[in-house]
C-alpha cells in the first residue's frame, strides 16, 4: 500500500471524527429547547389539522381512492382488504395498495399499527 493512500485514508478517519464529535454536541444542544417548544404548543382538533393536510398534498387518483377506503373502514383495514375493495384480483390486492399507502402513511394521513407478527392495519386519522 502506498504511503500516499495511508494519508488519505487517515485524514478521511480524522475528518469523520471531527464530523461525529460536532455533530453530537449539536444534538445535545439542540434536544432541550426543542422539548420545551413541543410542551408550549397549543392541542388542535387532529380532523380540523387532517382536513387541511389532505388539500395540502397532492394525491394521485389511486392514493385517493385507497384513502377514501381507509376512510370508510374506522375500525382499521389491511392492504390486501384495501386491493380487494379496490376491484383487484386477490392475489395482487396488497401489493396494489402498499405503495399508496406508504405515501399517505409519510403524509400523515392514514396510521400504520403493527399488529402481531407480520400483520398490519391502516386507520385514517
Amino acid at each position: 500500500m502506498k504511503i500516499s493512500h495511508k494519508r488519505k485514508v487517515q485524514l478521511k478517519l480524522q475528518k469523520h471524527i471531527k464530523a461525529a464529535k460536532s455533530f453530537a454536541a449539536k444534538t445535545v444542544t439542540k434536544e432541550a429547547p426543542a422539548k420545551v417548544a413541543a410542551v408550549a404548543k397549543p392541542v388542535v382538533e387532529p380532523k380540523a389539522e387532517t382536513a387541511k393536510i389532505v388539500s395540502e398534498i397532492s394525491l394521485t387518483p389511486k392514493q385517493q381512492q385507497v384513502l377514501d377506503i381507509v376512510r370508510q373502514n374506522a375500525e382499521g383495514i389491511n392492504p390486501k382488504g384495501i386491493g380487494l375493495a379496490a376491484g383487484q384480483e386477490e392475489a395482487k390486492a396488497a401489493s396494489w395498495a402498499t405503495s399508496a399507502l406508504k405515501k399517505l402513511a409519510e403524509e400523515g394521513v392514514v396510521e400504520r399499527v403493527q399488529l402481531a407478527g407480520n400483520k398490519v392495519m391502516y386507520k385514517a386519522l
